[in-house]
């Protein structure tokens, strides 16, 4: 079935509204006693969080042609997470401190005032102001502030021993927490944006086969996924992935979904370049959940003028240096909600020879539960982008059972890849964008 749409946004629309509810908290309540000002920093939190709502659902659909609204939507969001990580994170601090102040303001509270002389009244004044010889003092007449609209108590703000110096000190503290937080959001989404757009990493593996024939010891495997071109990432990426794959004369390539965000009319172009990749054994493809949000069949109409295979629910035999194995592709898990048909590995893996060992292409790496199954040696994935930010990454290994690098599920070799590009906002702190070689490893 399809995904419901109208559930989504209210999911997306609650969740926007309860961050920017704490946002305009931290970053304008608290730092500001003016109505006014406050009022207009409401408005501006408003506008920016329509701003990233609109951008994230606009530019689902509409991709290259708003790219003005990408960089203002996402970029809002960007700015929105680690403004609101950076603000939680200072929240412990800011109460130890806030609980401090209120101690020394109970303390300053019961200790003993010359004010409270005076308010005891003329008698009692009298008694405390008098000499040893029984003369009593003349007693100056104290005249208090009246209220005004400002000090409706009618304090003039001298005594600090009463705790109205407290409000300060909080004033003070909100501001300093709410710089702060915008000084640590400004500076990572800065770097991030230059990671994401920056040079592409080579990461190199060497993943153990069982089966595979000491001939095709050493067979390398240029793993490219989640370039994701759309609004952000264009042709320049395309080009870029060419020449680090073609100056490693690998003897595959193998891209694992996650192509594009957009139809083929919208971003089709930016692909264009891919056409150059050379590899000995040509290019494969396997679908990756964005490419059924965004027009599936055309995406593998594409990807074959472009003269990659795909292989949908199916396998190829690869033969070199006398020896063979076995390639399969699965669709992704997420092509059911589109109407779509989903993995099958039975028709993938099934009724093979037993004695070559099975390579899967999958672009979700817990798809590796079902390759298990099926006696796959090694399992490529993609998809989760490492994460893509710091600290993301910590949610999206929740989901899926390896992040990024190798791994091992039983009998099944797993690598997975941190994708080429990106999703969403437009930043990659601490998790830079990569092409991965696998060499391929026989293992008795």
């Amino acid at each position: 079935m399809r995904p419901n749409p109208i559930l989504f946004f209210g999911v997306v629309t609650l969740l926007a509204v309860t961050i920017h509810l704490y946002l305009w908290w931290r970053l304008v309540h608290g730092t500001t006693r003016s109505p006014r000002y406050r009022r207009l920093g409401a408005i501006a939190i408003a506008a920016l969080g329509v701003l990233g709502l609109v951008g994230f659902l606009v530019t689902r659909t509409v991709a290259v042609d708003t790219e003005w609204l990408a960089w203002l939507g996402f970029g809002w969001m960007a700015l929105m997470f680690y403004l609101v990580l950076t603000l939680l994170g200072l929240e412990i601090p800011r109460a130890a401190y806030t609980l401090w102040l209120r101690r020394g303001t109970r303390l300053s509270a019961a200790a003993p005032s010359p004010q409270a002389d005076l308010d005891r009244g003329p008698e009692t004044a009298s008694r405390a102001n008098s000499t040893p010889g029984g003369t009593v003092a003349r007693t100056p007449t104290v005249t208090r502030p009246r209220p005004t609209r400002e000090d409706p108590a009618g304090r003039d703000g001298s005594n600090t021993r009463s705790g109205s110096a407290d409000p300060d000190r909080r004033l003070f503290l909100a501001r300093a927490c709410a710089v702060a937080a915008c000084g640590v959001a400004a500076g990572t989404v800065g770097y991030g944006v230059r990671t994401a757009f920056g040079d592409l990493r080579t990461v190199r593996a060497t993943a153990p086969v069982a089966g595979l024939d000491p001939r095709l010891s050493g067979f390398r495997i240029a793993v490219v996924s989640d370039t994701h071109f759309g609004p952000f990432l264009r042709q320049e990426l395309a080009d870029r992935i060419v020449t680090v794959v073609n100056r490693e004369q690998a003897d595959m390539v193998v891209i694992v979904g996650d192509l594009a965000d957009g139809s083929v009319e919208e971003v089709g172009y930016a692909t264009e370049p891919l056409r150059g990749l050379r590899s000995r054994q040509g290019t494969f493809f396997v679908t990756g959940n964005h490419e059924y949000s965004s027009g599936a069949d055309a995406w593998v109409d594409r990807v074959r003028e472009l003269g990659m295979r795909p292989l949908l629910n199916e396998r190829v035999e690869i033969t070199a240096n006398g020896a063979a194995f076995d390639l399969a592709g699965v669709n992704d898990l997420m092509a059911p909600m589109y109407d779509a048909q989903g993995p099958d590995f039975a028709a993938a893996l099934g009724g093979r020879d037993p004695g070559r060992p099975a390579l899967l292409l999958a672009h979700q790496p817990v798809q590796v539960h079902e390759a298990v199954k099926y006696g796959v040696a090694l399992q490529l994935s993609g998809h989760t982008h490492g994460g893509q930010t710091v600290p993301f990454d910590r949610l999206v290994g929740i989901q899926q059972p390896v992040l990024a690098g190798l791994a091992r599920s039983g009998d099944t070799a797993l690598f997975v890849t941190r994708g080429a590009g990106f999703f969403g906002p437009p930043i990659r702190a601490g998790i830079p964008p990569e092409v991965a070689i696998v060499k391929l490893q026989a293992q008795s």
